[in-house]
């Protein structure tokens, strides 16, 4: 099996299918992916590829705050890491579920979000609502081109939220030991990154270990999806996570995110084999899976 055929049939078998009587409202096939975007059962989604499994962005018609996947609801646990970012980094647009969350709950914040696909911009707007507010600024490029400008310019972000995806998985230079190094560099002191990753993958264990080489000891959440949390200085405890997780409710419960269901979900992971293989520019995803086939 391919490469590209392994990581679909992952995809596929992790989301739903679009149904089959779903209301199609709009198609484009841009530089980098076909876009569909689709009304069912309430809600309006984005997939990528006509005939791809995977939604990238799905919002409530009747609710439009409500975070919809369990792995945007996740993602708010990096908050519990650090309540009051001020300069935010999110990369990958999707719908902009993530930056319009984000600028309701931290409307003080600075926000920059990057996304490669002009198409997908044009679509977040026209179709989900999506609207950078007076501190949202939107960058139409690659994640890691933005993230070495913000090397060499010496930008410093409190939370990086990684949200990268095409129709098969998160892009192969988004995962390596490299990017995250890169990616440590913009952190500020107590900043946080947050990623968004398979919860059940062949390279699930590969992932572990590279995070781990770049971070340290990090939180995992697990749902459909798997979410990496990482502190800048180290993780907080059982008890910061608590007492932020109170700071931090009112605020969250409109998304649908509230304490009992996020605080136990949070734990640090563990147990990939010895000696398992960090995820580097050279030694890639499509290498590692050539070899194990």
């Amino acid at each position: 099996m391919s490469v590209g055929s392994f990581l679909q049939l992952v995809f596929a078998t992790l989301l739903a299918a679009a149904p089959a009587d779903a209301i199609e409202l709009h198609t484009e096939r841009s530089l980098y992916r076909n876009i569909v975007v689709y009304d069912d059962d309430g809600l309006r989604c984005m997939k990528f590829g006509r005939h791809a499994a995977g939604r990238q962005t799905c919002m409530s018609l009747a609710d439009r705050d409500r975070l919809v996947f369990d792995y945007t609801r996740m993602m708010m646990a990096a908050l519990y890491l650090n309540p009051s970012p001020e300069r935010v980094l999110i990369i990958g647009l999707g719908g902009g579920t993530l930056p319009g969350a984000l600028q309701k709950i931290l409307p003080a914040a600075r926000i920059d979000a990057v996304e490669i696909d002009p198409a997908v911009v044009r679509v977040a707007g026209k179709y989900f609502g999506f609207a950078p507010g007076r501190q949202t600024t939107v960058f139409e490029e690659d994640g890691r081109v933005f993230v070495k400008r913000m090397q060499k310019q010496q930008i410093r972000y409190d939370l990086v939220l990684l949200d990268a995806f095409d129709h098969e998985y998160i892009p192969e230079h988004l995962l390596t030991r490299e990017f995250l190094l890169e990616v440590r560099s913009i952190l500020a002191p107590g900043g946080v990154l947050a990623a968004n990753t398979f919860a059940t993958s062949r390279l699930y264990h590969f992932e572990s270990a590279t995070y781990h080489s770049a971070f340290g000891d990090f939180y995992r959440l697990k749902s459909s999806n798997r979410v990496i949390l990482v502190r800048a200085g180290g993780l907080p405890d059982g008890d910061e996570l608590a007492r932020n997780a109170g700071i931090l409710e009112a605020r969250l419960v409109p998304f649908g995110v509230g304490r009992e269901w996020l605080l136990p979900l949070i734990g640090v992971e563990s147990g990939w084999p010895p000696g398992t293989r960090v995820l580097t520019d050279q030694y890639s995803p499509s290498n590692l899976l050539n070899v194990s086939n």
